[in-house]
């Protein structure tokens, strides 16, 4: 059977920042940056992994044979992203995982394995990128991730692709300077446009057996703004690019930017369409996929993206991206380490969010030896209970401004799960009004400590609402 896309699933943090609101702030400069749209911010708490696998929850109801993650933002050098990740899913340790980075293509490239290769595969591409302040890249970047799967059958097949490797220097970021230079933008678009894009794209259609023009949707990665009308007028292609869409609500999301692109163009095609995905940097990758049916998961991409907070503190955006450091006193002084030999006893268990019911059918977190039932006095093994994926209602909470976190108030209360359950936890994504007892509530995974002078995070689950607002427009 035809290997092809089964499903795909998008995350994007909670909080919008207003462009047009913080580059207001910066018109003393005459610095330019975007001013329309938004650009998707990730809380203090969430990076690329914690994102990953908010993309990737709705894709896992059976295991893969395998888990790609790409990312250019990884936390970790020498620790691999997709096998936290794979705990965190809760998915068997023989699922093979690999991780792909140093190119912005490298969740097309990724893919492209896949889809050439045999089996269940899924895919994840995810973006936390710091920019230096007052930069263009500052608004015109986002955070964000998406996921697809890949496998027998499937709402889209590969037609045809082209891959061009090119050491193109558009833009770089190193150990040394981690937030991007760019180069000068005419420069990259007459050479990616002529010597990459256009060519690949051309490859890509001839061995899918069509001419550029029948494709129907695109979702091409720009390196620069304009490089897609480029291309279209050379190419004949009158279709529309989904990728600027996600750039306009969201931003430029990295390697995510064609996963996401791709979502939306499949949402919007109908059986027999031909849809373009093209990821950029350090070359290119082209794919054509002839649209056979219905792919879970992409209706929901639009709807994704049109959800959120406004964020229009210029101060606070700056703090949550890394761009400011502000002097949060003494209550900020303290260094939390992550044990090696604990995570390796509980660490499975806690990343998962997996309780345990006891022979009376208490449910409980953490799991223990002695079950905290009181009808039971005996030690047993407890039945294996994910709670990630389970709703809850806030029966306690408190918001604090005391204890320290990087975007105050510090939100915390007791949550009971419909099985019983009850977990003392952490809420993220504010809404407007706050916290109130009786809420529903839903688990995501986030940053549950940091050690900056070590280099490490512990990661937990903690409540968010259910739904979050529209975003109206900016």
């Amino acid at each position: 059977m035809q290997i092809g896309i089964t499903a795909m699933g998008a995350y994007l943090p909670a909080l919008r920042v207003d462009r047009k609101a913080i580059a207001r702030e910066y018109s003393w400069s005459g610095l330019g940056m975007p001013r329309g749209g938004f650009r998707a911010l990730a809380g203090w708490d969430e990076d690329s992994l914690t994102m990953a696998v908010e993309a990737a929850r709705g894709l896992v109801q059976t295991a893969p044979e395998s888990l790609r993650i790409a990312s250019t933002s990884a936390y970790y050098t020498e620790r691999s992203q997709s096998a936290i990740a794979l705990d965190a899913l809760a998915l068997p340790r023989t699922v093979r995982t690999v991780d792909f980075g140093n190119s912005r293509r490298a969740a097309t490239t990724a893919m492209l394995d896949a889809l050439l290769g045999t089996g269940d595969q899924i895919v994840v591409a995810s973006e936390k990128r710091l920019t230096q302040a007052g930069s263009a890249a500052q608004l015109a970047y986002g955070d964000g991730a998406a996921a697809v799967r890949i496998g027998e059958g499937g709402g889209a097949r590969l037609a045809g692709f082209a891959s061009v490797t090119h050491d193109l220097v558009d833009r770089y970021a190193s150990q040394d300077h981690p937030t991007p230079y760019a180069y000068e933008e005419r420069f990259v678009r007459d050479v990616a446009v002529a010597e990459l894009i256009v060519p690949a794209i051309r490859d890509a259609c001839e061995e899918a057996g069509i001419e550029p023009g029948h494709l129907t949707h695109v979702a091409v990665a720009e390196p620069v703004g304009g490089t897609w009308a480029a291309a279209a007028r050379q190419l004949k292609v009158a279709a529309p690019n989904h990728c600027q869409s996600v750039s306009d609500a969201a931003g430029d999301l990295g390697t995510a930017m064609p996963l996401y692109g791709l979502g939306l163009a499949l949402a919007a095609a109908a059986v027999g369409d031909y849809v373009l995905v093209v990821g950029f940097g350090s070359g290119v990758d082209a794919l054509v996929f002839e649209v056979t049916g219905e792919v879970e998961g992409v209706a929901g991409f639009a709807e994704v993206l049109a959800q959120g907070f406004r964020l229009t503190s210029p101060t606070r955006f700056l703090n949550l991206s890394s761009a400011l450091s502000l002097d949060w006193g003494m209550r900020a002084e303290f260094q939390q380490k992550s044990q090696a030999t604990v995570l390796e006893r509980v660490g499975r268990d806690t990343i998962g969010f997996i309780g345990g019911r006891d022979s009376g059918g208490n449910v409980q977190f953490p799991k223990s030896a002695y079950p905290v039932n009181p009808a039971l006095s005996e030690p047993e093994v407890l039945e294996d209970v994910r709670l990630a994926d389970l709703e809850a209602k806030i029966v306690s909470i408190t918001a604090d401004r005391l204890n320290f976190t990087p975007d105050p108030p510090f939100d915390f209360g007791l949550v009971q799960f419909d099985n019983g359950a009850r977990v003392l936890m952490e809420m993220v994504d504010r809404p407007e009004q706050g916290f109130a007892v009786g809420d529903r509530v839903r688990m995501r995974l986030r940053i549950k400590s940091q050690n900056r002078e070590l280099g490490t995070r512990t990661y937990f689950w903690k409540a968010a609402p259910l739904a979050r607002p529209t975003l109206g427009d900016a």
